[in-house]
């Protein structure tokens, strides 16, 4: 007998572990920097999001596929003390997160990530349960997992349930049919461009060529520039980014996926659910670290009024 959840948003794509170093400066080839700090926090694009969200006040869970070794039994542990309930997910003795050593060059406020996905798996073909993708309000994916993922998407929408999606990269079939089935679309620039190949096109004109009769919502984040939102009935409308003295900008995306998700799951209005998701993303990024630095909901609100 499947068990009864009552999530606000459910993940399935990657979780990791993330060490992070910071730099004065990345350095060129053959060159040595010294390490000013290092840490050792939770990642990946869905637990990232899935920690924004439920700091945000959503009830989350995961249910994706994740290992029993050591950096499995770290990634629950973590999420599971900020309230991500891994009752769903799926577990599998060869899986494990993802593994990024991420370079934070603190002059430039950039920051480098070599990636290891050796074992990583994102969504698993048959599981978790379809009772289980009913019951959530939001089902957030990215591109891991294809096959399972687009399996999740078509029994959320068959069950009214919303999807947002945050997708880096095409790694083949079947992700054309993924990308044009997900209603809430949220990507950068950079990958917005590549995959309708307007190397050049503008924010607001890539969410035009992203919207489809399945989108509820198209954005296209652009960093420092803000971002570009679409919504049904009416034409691209640009939402500036928050001022702010920027120390480490790992894992801003990923919270801004996750603060939306939450604030969908809430029944806010697309202005509201960019405006909360910009000013989340805004404050990770004055903050060390992918999920250390993300705020919880009274912090945004707070900042909100002192930016009004």
């Amino acid at each position: 007998m499947t068990p009864s959840f009552d999530f606000d948003v459910l993940g399935l794509g990657a979780v990791a572990v993330d060490d992070l170093l910071y730099v004065d400066e990345y350095p060129l080839p053959d060159h040595k920097v010294r390490v000013r700090h290092r840490e050792r926090q939770c990642g990946g694009l869905t637990g990232t999001a899935l920690v924004a969200a439920a700091r945000m006040g959503a009830a989350c869970a995961y249910g994706g596929v994740i290992g029993d070794e050591e950096l499995s039994r770290y990634v629950v542990a973590r999420l599971e003390r900020e309230g991500v309930d891994f009752a769903p997910g799926v577990r599998r003795a060869d899986a494990r997160p993802a593994h990024s050593t991420i370079i934070v060059d603190q002059r430039h406020n950039t920051r480098t990530v070599l990636a290891s996905l050796a074992g990583a798996v994102g969504a698993d073909d048959e599981l978790p349960e379809a009772a289980i993708l009913r019951s959530a309000r939001v089902l957030l994916v990215d591109h891991h997992g294809l096959k399972g993922t687009l399996r999740a998407v078509r029994i959320a929408a068959e069950a009214g349930g919303q999807v947002v999606a945050d997708f880096e990269r095409d790694p083949g079939p079947p992700f054309a049919e993924l990308l044009a089935s997900v209603d809430h679309l949220i990507v950068a620039e950079r990958f917005a461009r590549q995959v309708t190949g307007q190397s050049r096109a503008p924010g607001g004109e890539l969410a035009q060529r992203l919207w489809n009769a399945n989108r509820k919502a198209v954005v296209v984040t652009c960093g420092a520039a803000g971002c570009w939102s679409l919504g049904p009935g009416a034409g691209p409308r640009h939402e500036p980014a928050f001022a702010v003295d920027a120390v480490d900008t790992t894992g801003c995306g990923d919270v801004f996926h996750g603060a939306y998700a939450a604030a969908l799951a809430r029944g806010d209005a697309l202005a509201r659910r960019i405006r909360l998701a910009s000013a989340a993303a805004a404050i990770k990024a004055t903050k060390r670290g992918g999920q250390a630095g993300i705020p919880t909901r009274a912090e945004v609100e707070a900042f909100l009024v002192d930016s009004a």
